[in-house]
């Protein structure tokens, strides 16, 4: 029976990336751009991830960061993977020597399957919900049915997911991984430890 991974995203204090990861998460999700509700200082960020342990994944994201401020905190934050949710080039994203994840944004007239292939290299592809203008935590589903039943890179499905829909999400796409931000929160950028917990409780027996 395959294993769905949950990345808990949008973490922005030590005890809420411990609410994450005491509930199961295999990975949390660090928002390193300023606009966001949900985003951290580097100061914030080593923090946080310094207090998860070895066996959790800790993901950092960018939206069409300068270079130099990736880097830093590169140079800063032990980052496991780089999540790049912007219109960031293949070549951009290869750069770091890190893994990382490219997000799609799921506009109508978007070919999915070639926006995949624009990333081979890619550890894994994240699909969001697309609304002008905004890069992601929309709160936001998309359909589900535009999924590709095949990819060449692990699938991981975010927009609008909450405790009552991911199983459903999950029968219907068969992804590798879920994402959620705003779904399990009380508020933009603190979660809700019940909502954490029965977000990944469901995921995990969908």
């Amino acid at each position: 029976m395959k294993r769905i991974r949950v990345k808990i995203c949008g973490i922005t204090s030590v005890a809420d990336a411990l609410v994450a990861v005491n509930a199961g998460a295999d990975a949390i999700g660090l928002v390193f751009y300023a606009p966001s509700p949900r985003a951290v200082s580097i100061e914030q960020a080593r923090a946080i991830a310094a207090s998860v342990g070895p066996f959790v994944t800790v993901v950092g994201l960018f939206v069409n960061a300068d270079e130099s401020y990736v880097r830093q905190v590169l140079a800063n934050v032990d980052l496991h993977v780089l999540q790049f949710h912007g219109d960031e080039s293949r070549e951009f994203c290869e750069q770091f020597q890190r893994p990382y994840m490219k997000a799609i944004r799921m506009r109508p007239d978007l070919d999915v399957v070639r926006e995949i292939s624009e990333h081979p290299r890619a550890a894994a592809i994240l699909l969001d919900a697309y609304r002008p203008g905004v890069p992601g935590g929309t709160g936001e589903t998309f359909d589900w049915d535009r999924v590709p039943n095949q990819s060449p890179r692990p699938i991981v499905l975010a927009g609008g997911l909450t405790a009552e829909n991911v199983a459903s999400a999950i029968r219907s796409t068969h992804v590798y991984g879920v994402d959620v931000s705003g779904g399990v929160e009380s508020s933009p950028g603190k979660k809700d430890a019940h909502k954490v917990e029965q977000f990944i409780y469901n995921a995990r027996n969908a």
